[in-house]
């Protein structure tokens, strides 16, 4: 009788699946709890003799290392949908991206024809400092190829990663040189930065764009502020769309950057973790600057509690479109094989007391997951009046009103900008054809940009280069065949796309930003009520019936404070969700 392989363990992966949960839920017990220390070495005891005895006389050979990572991820999926297992791989990665730094070489690349093409080079790096440049193929590294099938972007991470005051030699082709190129680097510290750009939108109206809430992303935002002082800012944008959380830490200091003394910010609460407010202590060097804050459906976590703190204690304006809807707290607990668990230890609640997490079931992760979709569906990216507010309402401090449970609801609603949008234009971009496109023409074109020092210039080359009709016969040879109704209908689309890939390719994130900003509806409305003077909420004219409703909290009593924090174990806890790099084309990017 034929049977499939894998269905024959499942058993044992249940089985496992089982134990192991109850070895994690004891141990968290029994941090509160000392009654339960024989529980826990009993189902040790017992875990330890059932992987024992598979290992020792089951039928076949049982990687038990393999059984226990499969098992680990199904336990907590029957859990809340932020509660996840991480392998410790993917633990390393995500550790890097929030401490803000990593031990590498400091290129960017990607990968095609079987090759690492080096696009950017990270200023201030080890590969800038020997030489390396945009436009480089990397063809050994070590003294052995590294081209073919052996060239995928992990393995090239890995052989190009390594730990800081170590060496790696690379050879490398160059265009114009007729033989390879070899370098030895020694690897160093590598920044991930927080901020993706700082700049004046015009002659008063600062802009941030944050990308997470890391480690180093406070001392950042005070260098972006202390630049943008610089060229006499006198209002600020904070973009904070796509920004997918991070450390609670960063969020509140950042927020106390804007508050006078004693506001609450947020706090926390938890089945086993008692409520913790943080509040403002009147030392930012902001309050009253004019605040917008950008903020759309990937806007979560850390990020919404920014954007709920500003907007509870109605210190500025929310614009855009509701965010996610992510009201859990995540505590990281790390295993002694590096890999670890992200752990639900509590809600938080913004000052008004509304906890805006979205609804959920445990176990229901797949259901959860499509909820986007199911908004975008129902038509809530469009129109304000298909969003369903089904949640309790609360009060600000100036009486407006608010809800619970479904992410936090701007103040003026900006509706995604579907003119122009084509099947041609959707085919074009999830083929990846525009990001190949874009690629080539760079690679191909670059001695002729270098010297290119702005914005415009490139897009003058660019528009010289009749660009947009390269693509058109380059996407043609590729099976997307030209629709010219569709083509005229979508072409500030497909130039938006383009331009901004190329130039993003040539010059950087910070370019890339400020082209895409110039068409964005979300950033015209900010400047446009910037200029109306309407930063500031204002107390409705009529005051609603205060049945079902809640006050902000106002109490001068709290059990935290904003040094408290500082100085305590908060800064470990991670608040996230992973939202994908969707760049228009530059999410293949990878560092090293």
């Amino acid at each position: 009788m034929n049977i499939n392989r894998s269905s024959r363990f499942a058993p044992l992966i249940i089985a496992i699946s089982v134990i192991i949960g109850i070895l994690i839920g004891t141990f968290y017990a029994n941090r509160f709890s000392g009654n339960r220390l024989n529980i826990i070495n009993t189902s040790s005891n017992k875990l330890n003799d059932l992987l024992h005895i598979i290992d020792d006389q089951y039928v076949d050979t049982v990687n038990i290392a393999d059984l226990v990572e499969k098992a680990m991820p199904e336990i907590l999926s029957e859990l809340d949908p932020h509660s996840t297992y991480i392998s410790a791989k993917d633990a390393k990665e995500a550790n890097e991206d929030l401490k803000g730094s990593f031990s590498g070489i400091g290129i960017q690349f990607v990968i095609r024809k079987d090759t690492i093409n080096i696009t950017n080079i990270i200023k201030g790096g080890p590969s800038e400092k020997v030489g390396l440049l945009a436009g480089d193929k990397i063809i050994s590294i070590d003294d052995k190829s590294f081209v073919g099938k052996v060239c995928t972007n992990d393995e090239a991470t890995s052989r190009l990663k390594g730990e800081k005051g170590t060496n790696v030699k690379i050879g490398v082709k160059r265009n114009g040189e007729a033989k390879p190129l070899y370098f030895t680097i020694e690897r160093g510290d590598i920044p991930v930065k927080s901020i993706d750009a700082t700049y004046m939108l015009n002659d008063e109206l600062g802009y941030i764009k944050v990308n997470k809430f890391g480690e180093t992303t406070y001392p950042e935002f005070l260098m972006s502020l202390a630049q943008l002082e610089q060229e006499g800012f006198k209002g600020l944008v904070v973009d904070l769309r796509g920004n997918g959380g991070g450390y609670l830490i960063s969020a509140i200091q950042m927020v106390n950057e804007f508050l006078p003394k004693d506001r609450l910010i947020v706090y926390t609460e938890g089945r086993k973790s008692k409520r913790e407010d943080y509040r403002s202590d009147g030392r930012g060097s902001y309050q009253n600057i004019p605040l917008i804050v950008l903020t759309d459906e990937t806007t979560a976590s850390a990020a919404e509690i920014f954007s709920g703190a500003i907007q509870d204690n109605d210190r500025g304006i929310i614009v855009g479109r509701r965010t996610f809807g992510k009201g859990l707290v995540q505590q990281p607990i790390e295993f002694h094989d590096g890999s670890l668990i992200h752990l639900t230890i509590a809600r938080y609640y913004t000052p008004s007391g509304r906890c805006i997490q979205k609804p959920y079931v445990n176990g229901g992760g797949k259901d959860y997951a499509l909820d986007i979709v199911t908004r975008y569906q129902h038509g809530e990216f469009f129109n304000e009046d298909s969003i369903r507010q089904t949640g309790q309402k609360y009060t600000t401090n100036l009486g407006r009103t608010v809800y619970g449970g479904g992410g936090i609801m701007p103040d003026y609603f900006v509706a995604e900008d579907t003119s122009g949008l084509t099947s041609y234009y959707t085919e074009a971009v999830t083929k990846g054809l525009i990001s190949q496109f874009c690629f080539d023409f760079t690679e191909t074109n670059r001695s002729n940009m270098k010297d290119l020092d702005s914005i415009d210039d490139v897009i003058t080359y660019l528009k010289s280069q009749r660009v947009i009709d390269k693509f058109i016969r380059f996407a043609d040879k590729k099976n997307l065949k030209r629709r010219n109704l569709m083509i005229r209908k979508s072409y500030h689309l497909l130039q938006d796309a383009i331009f901004g890939s190329i130039i993003y390719n040539m010059m950087d994130m910070e370019p890339y930003i400020q082209y895409l900003n110039r068409n964005d509806k979300t950033v015209e409305k900010a400047t446009e009520l910037y200029k109306e003077g309407k930063t500031k909420p204002t107390a409705p004219v009529a005051e609603e019936s205060s049945k079902n409703k809640k006050k902000a909290y106002t109490s001068p009593i709290y059990a935290g404070s904003y040094f408290h924090i500082e100085s305590g174990n908060i800064k470990s806890v991670a608040i996230n969700i992973s939202t994908k790099n969707d760049k228009k084309g530059n999410s293949n990017k990878h560092k090293a």
